[in-house]
């Protein structure tokens, strides 16, 4: 039961970014979320700022203009330790840039932790390519 409240709630916060909502966003994210991710050039992100900036300027607005269309596997690789979970996935972005077919895959670990009756994500690490190309 909670390996598929996990995986709901990452369907949702997939969403979220989709749809650019950032409000859902911080929702279902802990204020000191932690991560490490391509866009950040090997550097720990802490807090939302980062993740508002992409919102606002980035990562929504390069999903829209190419027209991708994300599809995500779960890997279903869940493990649970009393009232945290590590949640393994592998999202593939399938689309078009410039009239071709364009395929990106990353992967993906989110750490969950359940306060006060909800699954929230503290910390995640992301490896692959940029969403958003670095000039």
């Amino acid at each position: 039961a909670r390996k598929q409240e996990i995986i709901k709630v990452t369907e949702q916060l997939i969403e979220a970014i989709n749809n650019g909502d950032f409000e859902a966003y911080t929702k279902i994210c802990d204020p000191g979320l932690t991560s490490f991710e391509p866009e950040a050039l090997g550097n720990l992100v802490e807090g939302m700022d980062f993740h508002r900036f992409y919102f606002e300027n980035g990562k929504h607005s390069f999903f829209i203009s190419v027209n991708l269309h994300l599809i995500t596997f779960f890997s279903e690789v869940c493990y649970m330790c009393f009232s945290v979970c590590f949640c393994c996935a592998h999202p593939h972005i399938i689309g078009h840039l410039g009239g071709m077919p364009k395929t990106m895959q990353s992967e993906e670990t989110r750490v969950w932790h359940r306060r006060d009756g909800k699954w929230q994500n503290v910390h995640f690490h992301r490896s692959g390519s940029p969403t958003v190309p670095i000039k």
